[in-house]
């Protein structure tokens, strides 16, 4: 049995509730439950989502993932006293999220302000075997002397995403005593969900039931002796439908009779099941590090955690939200986020949950066919930010101005259309690690081909030679240029893959091949100077540089924006993430050694770093460099945005993509993993302070055990293979697996 982190809430505070509730939610990619305390904080903001379940609360309004009612509220009374940890004292505590097994504990010694002592714990998951089920138990214990305890807890229909109602309450119901039933509708009655409920005590006790203003409840109350436990075990089964062939009734049914074979198992054989199912994911997929800090450990356990909870791997008509399933912010819409930096931990782990990430596009393309179209271009322009469907989901504005008391216009949308790209990308990602013949043949050339399209189209003819005109790259900071580095780049990448791709499945189409030849050979690359530093666009290198050392002091809080409106932001060298080292990272064939050095010496004291995203990215590509020092302080910032001191660095739900961008930042980054020219090339130099690094990686039919320690690394696999390790090329067969090599001196310092 493996040995994992914990993640600890270290002591109640009213400021950082969020974020904890944030950073330790629960979740299984089916249903995320935000970690709030079970009694009520007016600073908290309670949160229950379903990976795909969005509505439009109203005319101008934005679609966003739905806050369902709460299922974890509990109202204690203790003597008539209400339990508040605002009031009495703290006299222990211990608050953990186990990785091991997605169990959140919460353990506490209180003292009400009558002086009473009471042991109060809690316990709850999410299951990752039983996708609709949860599970929680609560209990209290008097410490001094007998204590009447009234327990409440129920379904709330109160919750809202931020005062926006998107459900309408259908119907509720009691049966038996013991459970609980609602019936709610999405306003626009396309999406029906049933959350069921088992209630029981360990003891007897007085109960009764009330249905008022959007409550479902159940009450308890009793008298317990000193030293006695009272026990609440809340068993929860979640489930929603848009197909309504099934009629209303025979559905809810069919839910209640999911949560009695559940409450009839219990909580700690529930725990015990799902337990063995998050083994399997820890079996595959943790990545293990022996280092003097550990703290490098917790974040990797972090990352797999919840790169495995935020996953709708169930369902490839739904994808991973910016902030997963853990908060509403950015209305819970899907980014390049996913193929970029969620993706890859997927491919190289699970590469069936990376198909599915994909078909969701392609399940989408409808939509992305009529933004292009709308805007006068061929082929598909995928929205910016995307929920259930193809359509465009990004808000016409954003936040005002606090300079100019204008509200600022979100030009994403309109312009950061290297997305389009950015899926092209990940769909020959997909085939490199995979192989698969049949994906491609079908979803995988179709959304080549629909992408490169766009490209072609897109381009604007220049005393003959192709541009690409008024765009956004990944550095929002700069928007509205010309032949953004990035963009370009990108985009001849999508044309040159959909011809390579064509031609390999005998696709035929001499419009289109014509087409994309003349784009190929016209469209304007920007070359580096003599120092290899890449322009990012037409006109940046004319623009002004000023000190950026305060902002980046405080990097992610976008402080630049207090002093500077975006307008002026926009006329100097100021980036929110370097377009040109990302592009380094993602085409790794396009550019040597001492180019990228040369761009991320020139770019990184021009970037703030607001972008969640961006000092692992530059972390990587320094780690590729051979300055391993330098990749370790940006890879522990890149873990910090979520997990570090700040008390408010993620109220509204985490960082999804950094999360993956820790994984891709030891595998891709000290590892030395990179896939050039579709081949696995192995790289691996690790920080000073790590003894040594383990980690698995899938590769077409095979799973590679991987163990670094110090320049030795040994090599097993499930079956043959072919990489390249420190630029020397390896065929591996059974006969020489366990494969073991050893740097030389230049192997080391030049990985």
């Amino acid at each position: 049995m493996l040995t994992l982190s914990r993640l600890s809430d270290p002591a109640f505070s009213p400021h950082s509730l969020n974020k904890f509730a944030s950073t330790m939610a629960c979740g299984n990619g089916y249903i995320g439950i935000r970690a709030c305390h079970e009694e009520d904080y007016t600073q908290q903001t309670r949160g229950m989502y379903l990976a795909g379940v969005y509505h439009r609360a109203g005319r101008d309004e934005t679609n966003e993932l739905v806050n369902l009612p709460d299922v974890i509220g509990i109202s204690l009374q203790l003597d008539g006293e209400p339990f508040t940890l605002l009031a009495g004292e703290i006299l222990s505590w211990q608050r953990e999220l186990d990785f091991a097994c997605g169990e959140l504990d919460r353990r506490l010694v209180w003292r009400s302000t009558t002086g009473k002592r009471f042991q109060i714990d809690s316990r709850r998951f999410v299951s990752l075997d039983q996708l609709p089920l949860a599970a929680l138990q609560f209990s209290v214990t008097p410490l001094d002397d007998a204590a009447h305890i009234s327990l409440s807890t129920g379904i709330d229909a109160t919750q809202t995403n931020s005062g926006r109602q998107h459900l309408d309450e259908a119907s509720v119901q009691v049966f038996d005593q013991h459970y609980l039933q609602g019936v709610y509708d999405t306003q626009d009655r396309a999406t029906e969900v049933v959350i069921s409920a088992s209630c029981r005590l360990n003891v007897a006790s007085e109960n009764c039931f009330t249905a008022k203003n959007r409550r479902l409840n159940c009450h308890h109350a009793l008298v317990a002796h000193k030293g006695e436990t009272v026990t609440l075990e809340k068993i929860v089964w979640v489930t929603h439908r848009s197909d309504k062939t099934l009629a209303s009734a025979d559905f809810a049914q069919n839910a209640m009779c999911e949560l009695r074979r559940c409450a009839a198992q219990g909580y700690d054989a529930l725990r015990a099941q799902t337990a063995l199912a998050w083994q399997n994911i820890w079996q595959t997929c943790r990545v293990e590090v022996c280092s003097d800090d550990p703290q490098d450990q917790r974040a990797l356990d972090y990352a797999v955690w919840q790169l495995t909870a935020m996953t709708p791997a169930h369902d490839d008509r739904c994808s991973i939200a910016a902030k997963g399933l853990t908060g509403e912010g950015y209305k819970g819409h899907v980014f390049w986020d996913t193929e970029i930096f969620l993706l890859p931990f997927h491919l190289f782990t699970h590469p069936q949950t990376a198909r599915s990430l994909l078909r969701y596009r392609w399940l989408n393309l409808a939509g992305a066919r009529e933004k292009a179209r709308r805007n006068g271009w061929s082929g598909v322009l995928f929205p910016w930010e995307s929920a259930a469907t193809g359509q465009e989901e990004t808000p016409e504005f954003a936040a005002i101005n606090i300079r100019t008391g204008v509200r600022q216009k979100v030009a994403s949308a309109l312009a950061e259309h290297h997305i389009v790209a950015d899926i092209a990308w990940a769909v020959v990602a997909y085939w490199h690690a995979t192989h698969d013949r049949e994906f491609m043949r079908h979803e995988g050339l179709t959304l080549l081909m629909e992408t490169a399209s766009f490209w072609i189209s897109r381009a604007t003819d220049v005393n003959g030679r192709l541009e690409i005109h008024d765009v956004i790259g990944p550095d929002e900071y700069t928007e509205h240029v010309n032949n953004n580095a990035f963009t370009n780049f990108m985009a001849w990448q999508n044309v040159h893959d959909a011809l390579k791709f064509m031609q390999q499945f005998e696709r035929s189409d001499n419009a289109f091949v014509q087409a994309a030849q003349d784009f190929l050979a016209r469209l304007w690359l920007p070359s580096p100077d003599e120092q290899g530093v890449l322009p990012q666009d037409d006109t940046f290198m004319a623009k002004p540089a000023i000190d950026l050392s305060g902002y980046k002091a405080k990097a992610g809080k976008q402080t630049i924006l207090l002093d500077y409106s975006r307008a002026e932001v926009n006329e100097m060298q100021i980036l929110k993430q370097a377009d040109v080292v990302m592009l380094n990272y993602l085409l790794p064939e396009k550019f040597d050694r001492e180019q990228c050095a040369a761009n991320l010496a020139f770019y990184e004291p021009r970037t703030i770093h607001d972008s969640s995203l961006s000092q692992a990215i530059h972390g990587i590509v320094a780690a590729r460099c051979g300055d391993t020092a330098q990749a370790y302080q940006f890879w522990r910032a890149g873990a910090a945005i979520d997990l570090g001191e700040d008390p408010h660095s993620c109220d509204d739900g985490i960082h999804a993509a950094a999360t993956g961008a820790i994984w891709s930042g030891v595998v891709q980054g000290f590892a030395g993993m990179q896939v050039i020219d579709g081949e696995l090339h192995l790289a691996p130099k690790l920080p000073e302070h790590w003894q040594h690094l383990k980690f698995s990686l899938k590769w077409r039919q095979a799973r590679l055990d991987i163990y670094v320690e110090g320049a030795t690394v040994t090599i097993d696999s499930t079956a043959p293979v072919t990489l390249t390790l420190w630029g020397e090329n390896l065929h591996l067969t059974g006969s020489d697996l366990p494969f073991v090599g050893t740097a030389t001196t230049e192997d080391s310092s030049d990985a």
